[in-house]
């Protein structure tokens, strides 16, 4: 990892894809579904996600507007950092994202190395392939499965992630800018969990 990521620098990360995405939340998803195969969108995944949101006893990666993730997705297990970039209309993210051999073995690799756990999160998800979007309908689970399903949109602009969320029947009014903590946040303030 370069030093410039750990300072925090207005610097991009080389090499980083752009994550640009929306949340609309509390959806009907056989509306959903029917939008999208009048589309002619493609289901590539339909299983459960296990996210592990790591940082420092520090929270120097949280500080520095970074979050490292490592994640199971059905069989493929996966480690992923990434730099907040704007929080305005879309969630826009700079993304370095790698298939790793063992879930188990680079979850103990990032533990030795002082890393620890803040957040676990598990879900279920049904994603699908647009031509310019990939859309995904998420159900949390165990401890956040008072967050009802929900719809991510990711594009390769906001534009693009719009026009989908129209193309879905959704308002600009609908679509929100949030990462997983806000969503969770939301509902617990709004339900008022614990």
């Amino acid at each position: 990892m370069n030093n410039a990521m750990y300072r925090g620098d207005n610097d991009k990360i080389s090499s980083a894809a752009a994550e640009i995405e929306i949340k609309v939340l509390e959806i009907n998803r056989a509306d959903v579904e029917a939008r999208l195969s009048a589309l002619g969108a493609k289901m590539v995944f339909d299983g459960k996600i296990h996210a592990l949101y790591y940082d420092l006893p520090d929270q120097r990666l949280k500080r520095s507007g970074l979050t490292l993730r490592l994640r199971m997705e059905g069989r493929r297990a996966v480690l992923t950092l990434k730099r907040d970039v704007s929080n305005a209309a879309a969630k826009e993210r700079e993304e370095l994202q790698t298939d790793i051999d063992d879930f188990t073995v680079m979850r103990q690799i990032l533990e030795t190395m002082g890393f620890s756990a803040w957040l676990v999160m598990k879900k279920h998800r049904t994603s699908y392939e647009l031509p310019d979007a990939h859309v995904e309908i998420d159900r949390y689970q165990d401890d956040f499965s008072y967050i009802p399903e929900f719809l991510e949109i990711e594009g390769k602009d906001t534009h693009a992630v719009y026009r989908v969320a129209k193309a879905l029947g959704f308002g600009s009014h609908d679509c929100k800018p949030w990462d997983a903590v806000e969503l969770a946040a939301y509902y617990r303030d709004r339900n008022r969990m614990p």
